[in-house]
């Protein structure tokens, strides 16, 4: 419902910073949608940032996030009614990833699709500290150079650069600059025709999947042919790079990165002779059909070659130059020639965020006219150091994060290998009983405080408490009025209680038994209270940073209520696990049968519309066709289907003819909502 209001709000309703990626709503915005809310019924009462109104809020920054940051066919595209995140490096999707906080439902709604509940996280690692889980690390990339600051500060890794195996021949271009996205996308589709017309494979780098659509759509107006590579085209990646290095092929594709598959001039030999000899034997007609591909894939090659190799058009920057360099790194391989050329104008977004103001005033000094474009070294330093400063910030969100997730790592380790150890162990019943005294101790500790006089004992707590976790009712109240009576006779008391019930509960079982039962409640507790633990780490994550407003340090602060939340958690794991094996109920029996009751056949129907009348007889009713209805049984009978009597027709298919005789579908007419 919240998501129908977030259309009707206007600019003056929010702030969006897209540099930092945050969206709130202004004064007038929070008296618009409290206006909204309250009409439809969804503010009783008080204002939206009351505490009884708390969901509500979340709800409505979810929606206004949702709508304003998120971009379909950029950020996510929708695929069979689900929301499906597209990753901004490689532009594959990521399925089965979901948005937490119910970001990924607020995107759902927004696009109409089918909202599914929010994921459980059960386990979490940043991928720095789980690379770090690795005695030794290493990799090998083309484009690491421009990340050599973060993999030494991170992984302590050095970045060497080794030299290239044949000199590399492609030539880059300077950055063409131009005022407007039409100028650019008019110079670039230009400059496609001209490598078409003289056989020069192109492969055409966009940012997203819009954008690859967009110039698909100018190159389909233009009669060119062309193949897209985008998320919605992703079981097709091999083929479509494979051919990519034919003379006169288009290709236009979204981040190009980890494609896996090389552009080879002329064509992927491989590739093409193991569609095209798909189901031949071997033989010589076989070895014929292989050296005609081979042959004709070394002409096209020539062919290639002569027309200057692969070129490669990018539409606009990446925030990122490593990206940038994997896009233009897919030309000029092994020696061979090609080009390489980016296309920018001052409305990309990476212009307008980081450095629109400054060109904008160079390009009305310079007084260029429509389809003009500024071609200049110091342009691409310009852009270069809008990426070098996006890189920069990203990589100082990246060391925050993991600052904040190496508090969380040691935690982590703590539970992880405590639970290996569990699972490991021949006998887990050690653990049990310590963890069933510490339970006492705390108890003992919490009401009977050190050096307290007896009259100061909190016993009546006592009791609730010893009752609650041990499940033992002992006059424990009574007993602070017995003279001279010690903390350590009170212990040793309820100990023995405790101890003579655990040894009731399991009376009987043999040991392999009671380690089975005893391993299970505490891994499902571990399991269980880790998840919960997580939720509270996430909420504190998110808020922590409002310390800084009263001049303290959030990692520090984070430091400190991290450690009292995970003394917490431990503490509920014991009183958990001591509760659960202290009320356990161990059956003895036969396993129950699982066998389901057997449904009644179902009937096949078809209702004559002007009649009403079933054309199918008992015997008759083989084919299931027309309206299926399970229809009522009576003691084992099936009940006539009255058209007049809705009762007689039991469950009708939505699109099935209404059985009432009306000629239109069920969901049109009685099944109406």
């Amino acid at each position: 419902m919240i998501d129908t209001f977030i259309p009707q709000l206007d600019k003056a309703h929010f702030e969006l910073d897209e540099k930092q990626r945050t969206v709130i709503l202004t004064d007038e915005g929070n008296e618009r949608v409290e206006d909204l809310l309250s009409k439809n019924g969804l503010l009783p009462d008080g204002g939206l940032y009351d505490v009884a109104n708390v969901s509500l809020v979340h709800h409505v920054n979810q929606a206004l996030r949702a709508h304003k940051l998120f971009q379909r066919d950029k950020d996510y595209i929708v695929k069979d009614n689900k929301v499906v995140i597209i990753d901004e490096f490689t532009g594959r999707m990521m399925e089965g990833r979901r948005y937490s906080d119910g970001l990924h439902q607020a995107l759902e709604a927004k696009e109409r699709a089918h909202i599914q509940p929010e994921n459980v996280t059960l386990a979490s690692i940043t991928f720095q500290n789980y690379f770090r889980l690795y005695d030794k690390l290493a990799g090998m990339t083309g484009t690491a150079s421009t990340e050599a600051d973060e993999f030494e500060e991170i992984y302590k890794l050095e970045v060497v650069e080794i030299p290239t195996h044949r000199e590399v021949s492609r030539k880059d271009f300077d950055d063409a600059m131009y005022r407007t996205v039409d100028e650019k996308y008019d110079a670039l589709i230009k400059m496609i025709l001209e490598c078409n017309e003289k056989g020069q494979p192109v492969l055409v780098g966009t940012t997203s999947i819009e954008k690859s659509e967009q110039v698909a759509a100018a190159l389909s107006k233009r009669k060119i042919k062309h193949n897209v590579l985008n998320a919605r085209y992703h079981e097709m990646e091999a083929q479509i790079i494979a051919q990519a290095g034919v003379p006169g092929a288009v290709t236009v594709a979204t981040n190009m990165a980890g494609r896996g598959t090389d552009i080879q001039l002329g064509g992927n030999a491989d590739m093409r002779i193991a569609v095209e000899t798909m189901g031949m034997e071997d033989g010589p007609k076989k070895d014929e059909k292989v050296a005609s591909i081979r042959a004709e894939i070394a002409a096209a090659k020539e062919k290639a070659l002569a027309a200057g190799g692969l070129c490669v058009i990018g539409t606009e920057r990446h925030e990122s130059r490593r990206i940038d360099n994997q896009l233009r790194g897919r030309s000029g391989r092994q020696g061979d020639p090609g080009a390489s050329k980016y296309f920018v104008s001052l409305h990309d977004d990476l212009m307008r965020i980081f450095g629109q103001d400054k060109l904008d005033g160079l390009f009305a000094r310079l007084g260029l006219k429509d389809g003009e474009s500024i071609e200049h070294s110091m342009i691409n330093s310009a852009i270069e150091r809008a990426q070098k400063k996006v890189e920069q910030r990203n990589f100082e969100i990246r060391k925050n994060l993991l600052k904040f997730d190496n508090v969380m790592n040691d935690q982590r380790k703590t539970i992880f290998e405590q639970r290996l150890d569990f699972i490991r162990s021949e006998s887990v019943h050690d653990t049990v009983v310590e963890m069933r005294n510490d339970v006492l101790d705390d108890m003992i500790g919490r009401a009977i405080p050190a050096q307290a006089y007896a009259e100061q004992w909190k016993l009546v707590d006592l009791r609730k408490e010893v009752d609650d976790v041990f499940g033992v009712d002992l006059p424990i109240d009574t007993w602070g009025k017995e003279d001279g009576i010690e903390e350590a006779e009170v212990r040793e008391r309820i100990a023995k209680v405790v101890e003579a019930k655990a040894a009731e509960v399991f009376q009987g079982m043999d040991a392999d038994f009671i380690n089975q039962v005893e391993r299970s409640i505490l891994l499902q507790t571990i399991d269980h209270e880790w998840r919960e633990h997580l939720l509270q780490m996430d909420h504190l994550r998110q808020l922590i940073g409002l310390r800084g407003y009263a001049q303290r340090d959030p990692l520090n602060e984070y430091k400190t209520e991290a450690f009292t939340l995970f003394e917490a958690l431990l503490t509920r794991i014991r009183r958990q696990v001591t509760r659960m094996l202290l009320s356990v109920k161990i059956e003895h029996g036969e396993v129950p049968s699982l066998d389901e009751e057997e449904l009644p056949d179902m009937q096949a129907i078809h209702l004559n519309p002007d009649t009403g009348e079933n054309e199918f007889d008992d015997e008759g009713a083989q084919p299931l066709r027309g309206t299926v209805v399970n229809t009522p049984r009576v003691a084992g009978q099936r009940v006539p289907v009255n058209p007049n009597d809705p009762a007689t027709w039991g469950k009708v298919s939505r699109n099935a003819p209404c059985p009432c005789g009306s000629g239109k579908k069920f969901k049109q007419c009685h099944g109406a909502l």
